[in-house]
């Protein structure tokens, strides 16, 4: 099969251009995230707060399409590896209907909730009317999104990473160039404010699976998506959700985090719950491309494992750390010697400013450590183990994370926020670190695999 070049090529060679191209392709997605909001923050403060305040929920859509597109991306890759094209076909499609029930369900119960869940972090109407004005508009695309990345997700199984970076970078491209015009105006468009900005956002999205399908018609991939196999059997969706459910639970995490946390914030001053969506922003430019690596790895991974091809799946384990490693370091260098021109791109407000600064610099002593926790999820992830995954992944969002946050706040204020997140990155490191050492012991032996 085509894809038998994931056990054969160099693993740093294979590592590198199964990566970079979802690297360039996340930090792209990580920049649109900043301009957007940098374009929504010259509305006004309030409208940016709004943006920060809804943003678990746009999160909990992503976590769910992708966190189950992860699980389509393992069966896949594992069945490829395996040689056996009938169950990949199976996998493939009957993934890509279960997620767009997943986008279609989060659209509605979304657009439900979206006035009671912003009324539960402020009492400032204006704030309230922005982000319910964004987000009625915003979250109709949420079925649009699961096909996106569900495409995504399959062409990065077969190896395809040039396409998954092509349509997104045109969805990302086009989402900046309509941000302005939009929300501001130009010609004969009128101005709308924050309704431009998410329609922006849903039309990028639409331009991504566009190309999706422009390719998978006319230059057709090893894995097809059959009419035959729309039906959801036993067998395919007992593979697809234990990966799927865990991947998403991992991923909507930080949701749940950000809201825990603006909780604990709002008691000090909204101008903290501001710095944290700012945050959020920024660090997706980091974890984002970081992020790429672990997209690169994952169905190398899961083939060479269904291939067992296993000295191999541990070699590239290692690979990928050393990468997201400079990532981080990039990222935390970054954060130290430029900490108020990084906040001053989202306002104005001099209190925000000073508060956003130390925050970053805080927070961005536990970057480099993190790269450890990312890996091992990913690795685990392309494994089929779902669970362990998604053990470390509560331990860095929810059970360190939150007790650490809370109390340091108590004794430190406000910025005893910012020390958990480091303190958090450390212990689940630790954590991390023992429970990949202790999935590649139970490797079996392959006597056929060359040394």
């Amino acid at each position: 099969m085509e894809q038998t070049f994931m056990k054969e090529k160099n693993i740093l060679y294979l590592v590198l251009t199964m990566s970079l191209p979802m690297v360039i392709s996340m930090m792209v997605n990580s920049l649109y995230n900043i301009i957007d909001s940098f374009f929504v923050a010259k509305i006004s403060e309030q409208a940016m707060t709004a943006l920060s305040l809804v943003y678990p929920l746009q999160n909990l859509i992503n976590a769910v399409t992708i966190g189950f597109g992860i699980g389509l991306n393992a069966v896949v890759a594992y069945f490829l590896g395996a040689q056996d094209q009938k169950r990949a076909d199976k996998a493939a499609t009957q993934g890509l209907v279960l997620n767009m029930l997943h986008g279609l369900v989060l659209s509605i119960v979304c657009i439900a909730v979206i006035p009671a869940f912003l009324g539960f972090f402020t009492t400032d109407p204006v704030t309230i009317d922005l982000g319910i004005r964004y987000c009625r508009i915003v979250f109709l695309f949420a079925v649009v999104i699961s096909l996106d990345l569900s495409f995504e997700k399959i062409f990065q199984a077969v190896g395809k990473m040039m396409v998954s970076m092509v349509s997104m970078l045109c969805g990302c491209i086009a989402n900046i160039l309509l941000d302005p015009i939009l929300i501001f105006g130009f010609g004969p468009i009128p101005a709308m404010g924050i309704e431009g900005a998410a329609i922006a956002t849903g039309l990028g999205q639409v331009l991504t699976i566009v190309i999706y399908l422009l390719y998978y018609f006319l230059r057709p991939i090893p894995v097809h998506i059959d009419p035959r196999y729309l039906m959801p059997e036993k067998e395919i969706v007992c593979r697809l959700y234990p990966i799927g459910i865990s991947a998403s639970l991992t991923m909507s995490l930080p949701s749940v985090m950000i809201s825990c946390l603006n909780v604990i914030l709002a008691g000090f001053s909204q101008s903290y719950v501001l710095v944290l969506g700012v945050y959020y922003k920024l660090q997706t430019f980091l974890y984002l491309t970081a992020n790429g690596i672990v997209q690169g790895i994952r169905p190398l991974i899961g083939y060479n494992y269904g291939a067992k091809m296993y000295q191999r799946v541990k070699i590239i384990y290692w690979t990928a750390l050393s990468l997201t490693v400079l990532i981080m370091a990039a990222g935390t260098a970054l954060c130290l010697a430029f900490p108020v021109p990084l906040m001053e791109m989202f306002t104005s407000n001099p209190e925000s400013i000073q508060a956003g600064a130390k925050a970053l610099q805080i927070i961005s002593i536990g970057f480099v450590v993190s790269s450890v926790s990312v890996t091992v999820c990913g690795t685990l992830e392309g494994l089929g183990k779902g669970l362990p995954s998604l053990s470390v992944s509560l331990c860095r969002y929810l059970l360190i994370m939150l007790p650490a946050a809370f109390f340091l706040s108590r004794v430190l204020g406000a910025a005893g926020v910012w020390h958990g997140f480091w303190v958090a990155e450390f212990l689940t490191a630790a954590v991390s670190g023992i429970i990949i050492w202790k999935t590649f012991l139970l490797f079996p032996k392959n006597p056929s695999e060359p040394v």
